[in-house]
């Protein structure tokens, strides 16, 4: 693979991810999280399947996404039980 065609690739999931997806943690909704996430694992799964690259940054979108989630359902659980 090209210098060329990982950076397409990086370019196409960056303009993807910007237009589609909330910053992890602008994210408040526990579903909306986890629509980000089954998003964002689809996606990686295409690129690892289609070109065998998937850009670093995008495990860390998902690291962040799952940090948030975990953070809410600690939040909810707290709530429920105090």
């Amino acid at each position: 693979m090209t210098d060329y065609e990982r950076k397409k690739i990086e370019m196409e999931l960056k303009i993807f991810t910007t237009r589609n997806f909330e910053k992890p943690s602008a994210c408040r909704n526990l579903e909306q999280i986890r629509f980000y996430v089954r998003e964002l694992c689809m996606k990686i799964d295409a690129l690892e399947a289609h070109s065998n690259y998937v850009p670093q940054w995008a495990y860390s979108l998902l690291a962040q996404y799952n940090a948030q989630q975990n953070a809410i359902i600690e939040l909810e659980f707290r709530n429920s039980y105090s």
